[in-house]
């Protein structure tokens, strides 16, 4: 049994921790109350079995496994449940018009053609083809960090032309 002491200083590591959970939890959630409420259940789950926290291991990969486990077990349980009658009457409709879905694909299209050369490159290899940021940065002939940037200022600029994500 450890120390309150002990209980403490992990407690401790665990607030200094808060914005890298934040950051995980944007893999899983795009909405930011989503996002505050998946590191917020991980950081009540930790605290609740801190007794359980293994000395001598690394506390932010225990945290990122509870967080992952979090949001599973939300996603799951989403599958399961089942509107009722009234829920489905009170609801608009769920699925966006198919005229909506066409605009949207031309807005990308036209997005996508407004990138640089190197940057459609890189949306090209990583996002459409699937391929890891050290094959496509060979493939360009150019560092993996280059690649990594590259790829990151693609997402921002998409998001940017593309009015936020809905």
């Amino acid at each position: 049994m450890r120390t309150s002491d002990a209980n403490n200083a992990v407690r401790a590591d665990m607030v200094k921790l808060i914005p890298e959970l934040r950051n995980f939890a944007r893999r899983f959630a795009r909405d930011q109350n989503e996002i505050d409420d998946l590191v917020q259940e991980t950081l009540l789950r930790g605290l609740a079995n801190i007794e359980k926290f293994q000395p001598g291991t690394r506390l932010r990969s225990w945290l990122f496994t509870i967080l992952r486990n979090t949001f599973c077990t939300r996603y799951q349980k989403g599958m399961r449940e089942v509107a009722g009658i009234e829920d489905c009457v009170s609801l608009r409709a769920s699925v966006t018009p198919p005229q909506e879905w066409a605009v949207r694909m031309q807005e990308f299209e036209t997005a996508v053609a407004a990138l640089s050369p190197d940057h459609r490159q890189a949306f090209d290899a990583v996002l459409i083809d699937g391929e890891t940021y050290e094959t496509a940065a060979q493939r360009c002939g150019c560092p993996v960090g280059t690649m990594k940037s590259r790829v990151n200022r693609v997402r921002l600029a998409l998001t940017q032309r593309m009015g936020g994500v809905n």
